[in-house]
């Protein structure tokens, strides 16, 4: 496989997406100016995106949904058994524990730490204190998803030290990590400003 860059990689969870409502609707096979209209993407940028994962179509014919389909799940990690951990598990991270959609992911979340573990009610999945962290954390665990609202500088160097690659950041405070990890900080309050600057601009 070729370097594929941030912005195209941001791009195939949306292509897989589509790809398999396109099949829950009987759609066995597609054109790129079809899938484009579709995401609203261009078919330029589709083609150049699929042509990385290798050669996916065939001008004329299209390509085939369930090809696709396998192709980017096994590139997006759906067939892996990634163990997952929530840090923070008030409002936010047991909203996300209760999400209904973990079947269509990697991984799932296979436990939980808090600080007050004792307020944070019955999970799905072991709660452990935030003090059990480096005794509890799985073998072969990468990736955290982190919804602490204090400390958060502390909890991530904590995670790093423990071994954690991955950090889905749901804290909206700035914290540094070394380049070497992976962050990528979920901010709804930023992605409302962007949009409210966004569609004054075209006024």
């Amino acid at each position: 496989m070729k370097k594929v860059s941030k912005a195209t990689l941001q791009r195939y969870p949306i292509y897989l997406k589509a790809l398999e409502k396109l099949k829950s609707m009987g759609k066995y096979r597609i054109l790129s100016k079809e899938l484009a209209d579709f995401v609203a993407i261009q078919p330029t940028t589709i083609r150049r995106d699929f042509s990385l994962l290798g050669c996916l179509g065939k001008q004329g014919y299209g390509y085939d949904v369930e090809v696709l389909i396998a192709t980017f799940s096994k590139y997006l990690g759906v067939d892996y058994d990634e163990k997952i951990i929530l840090v923070g598990a008030g409002n936010l991270g047991r909203a996300i524990l209760n999400y209904n959609h973990w079947d269509n992911v990697v991984g799932k979340i296979v436990c939980a730490f808090d600080n007050n573990p004792e307020g944070c009610g019955k999970l799905s999945v072991p709660l452990y204190p935030m003090s059990d962290l480096a005794k509890k954390i799985p073998e072969g665990c990468h990736i955290a998803i982190v919804c602490v609202s204090s400390d958060v500088q502390g909890t991530m160097d904590r995670l790093v030290a423990l071994g954690i690659t991955g950090i889905v950041d749901f804290t909206h405070e700035h914290f540094t990590v070394d380049k070497s990890i992976h962050v990528r900080s979920v901010d709804v309050v930023s992605i409302i400003q962007e949009l409210v600057f966004e569609t004054n601009a075209m006024k």
